[in-house]
C-alpha cells in the first residue's frame, strides 16, 4: 500500500507541474529559459505546497481524533483552524505591519487556545454518546468562525477574511510558501511520539496505568496540531475535511496502529489535496476552483462512503 500511495504521488506530482493556464512540456524545460523559470517559481513551488498542507494536516487530523478519542473531528472543523483565523484578523487589525512570523506565532497561540477549548469541553461530555463530540465540534467552530466573521464586518475586512477561510493554492511562489517546511518538520517529528499517541487513544486512565505522561503528551499533540493549522491557514487557508476523512480511510485499510498508519495518513492525504488542486484547475479552465471548495465535495461524499460503507477489521 505504501508504495501504491508513492507511486501514485509521484505520477500526481508530475502532472501537477505541467497543468496549468500557461503550457508548458518538457522539451520546453530544455530550450525556453522561461519555462524553466515558471517551474521554479510557481509550479514546483506550488506542488509542494500542496503535498506538504495535504500530508501534514491529514496527520494532524490522526492525532486530534487520538486525543478526543473519536473519529468524527478534525483540526479545521473543530476550532482550531478557526482559532488560528482569528489570529490572523487580530493581527491585521492592531498591527497591519506587523511581519509573517509575528503573525504565525499569534495565530499559533490562538489555535492552540481554540484547541485546549475545544478539549475541555470534549472531556465534559459523555463518554457514551460518542457522536457528540462531532456535533460539539462543528458548534464550536461555527461559533469562532462567526465571530471572526462578525469582527471582519466590523472592521470592514470580509474579503480579506475569505482568504484565510478558503483554502487555495493559486497564489503560492517561489519566497512565499517557505514556512510550510515548517510545518512539514513538525508533523515529521510527531512520527517519533506515534506510539505515544495510539496509547493516549486508550483513554486517560489505560494510559496512566501503562506508564505514560498523560498530561505532557496532550500538550504535545495539541501543540503539533496548532502549529500545523496556523501555519497553513497563514499561507494557504482552511482546508477542511483533510484531516477527518484521511485518517478514517487509512484506518480502514491498514488498521489503527499509528508507527505503521501515520506514514500512509501523510501519503493519502498529498494525493487527496493534489489531486483536488489538479481538478480545480481543470474543472473551469483557464479559471480555477479552490482547491477548499473542491475538497470539501469530495471530502463530504468520502465522508458519507465512510459513515455506509463496508467495514474492514484489520487486526
Amino acid at each position: 500500500m505504501a508504495l501504491a500511495l508513492a507511486c501514485l504521488l509521484v505520477i500526481l506530482s508530475v502532472v501537477s507541474l505541467f497543468v496549468g493556464v500557461i503550457d508548458l512540456s518538457w522539451a520546453a524545460l530544455w530550450s525556453d529559459p522561461a519555462a524553466l523559470e515558471l517551474l521554479v517559481v510557481s509550479r514546483a513551488p506550488r506542488t509542494i505546497a500542496v503535498v506538504i498542507s495535504g500530508g501534514a494536516l491529514a496527520v494532524s487530523g490522526a492525532i486530534m481524533q487520538m486525543l478526543v478519542r473519536n473519529r468524527f473531528v478534525e483540526p479545521m472543523t473543530a476550532g482550531t483552524g478557526q482559532g488560528a483565523a482569528l489570529g490572523i484578523l487580530l493581527v491585521t487589525l492592531f498591527a497591519p505591519g506587523a511581519s509573517i512570523f509575528v503573525k504565525m506565532v499569534l495565530a499559533s497561540l490562538t489555535a492552540l487556545a481554540a484547541g485546549a477549548g475545544f478539549l475541555a469541553i470534549v472531556q465534559r461530555l459523555p463518554p457514551t454518546q460518542p457522536l457528540l463530540v462531532a456535533l460539539v465540534g462543528l458548534i464550536y467552530g461555527g461559533i469562532l468562525g462567526a465571530a471572526v466573521t462578525f469582527i471582519a464586518y466590523q472592521a470592514d475586512l470580509l474579503q480579506y477574511v475569505e482568504i484565510w477561510m478558503n483554502g487555495e493554492f493559486s497564489g503560492v511562489l517561489q519566497g512565499r510558501y517557505e514556512l510550510l517546511w515548517l510545518v512539514a518538520l513538525v508533523a515529521a517529528l510527531t512520527y517519533l511520539a506515534a506510539d505515544q499517541f495510539a496509547i493516549i487513544g486508550m483513554g486517560r486512565t489505560a494510559s496512566i496505568n501503562l506508564g505514560l505522561n498523560y498530561g505532557q503528551t496532550m500538550v504535545l499533540g495539541l501543540l503539533a496540531i496548532s502549529i500545523v493549522t496556523a501555519l497553513t491557514v497563514v499561507t494557504v487557508g482552511l482546508i477542511p475535511f483533510v484531516g477527518l476523512v484521511v485518517p478514517n480511510i487509512v484506518a480502514r485499510l491498514a488498521g489503527d496502529n499509528l508507527r505503521r498508519s501515520l506514514p500512509l495518513t501523510a501519503m493519502t492525504g498529498a494525493g487527496l489535496v493534489l489531486l483536488c488542486d489538479i481538478l480545480g484547475r481543470l474543472i473551469r479552465y483557464p479559471y480555477e476552483i479552490p482547491v477548499g471548495t473542491v475538497f470539501g465535495v469530495v471530502g463530504a461524499l468520502l465522508f458519507l462512503w465512510l459513515l455506509h460503507g463496508p467495514k474492514r477489521h484489520v487486526s
